[in-house]
């Protein structure tokens, strides 16, 4: 999870990544971040997320981020 926050905080580090639950349903992060963000998984864990995938509740907080990773990486 750390270096998980650690990628996070770079693309955007005025967000608190580790206690947010609503990144975006909470409108916290723009369609631009979440492009950053998906770019980032795809070079830093090597995974390529579905457009299926693409949805809020896989990038509403640190966590569900990380469960997205677990679950396309098994």
């Amino acid at each position: 999870m750390e270096e998980l926050l650690q990628h996070l905080k770079e693309i955007r580090d005025d967000v608190d990544f580790e206690n947010e639950t609503e990144l975006i349903d909470g409108k916290i992060l723009t369609s631009f971040d979440i492009i950053q963000i998906i770019a980032m998984l795809d070079d830093e864990y090597d995974i390529a997320i579905p457009a299926v995938e693409i949805v809020p509740k896989n990038f509403n907080s640190a966590g569900a981020i990380l469960e997205l990773i677990d679950r396309l990486k098994g």
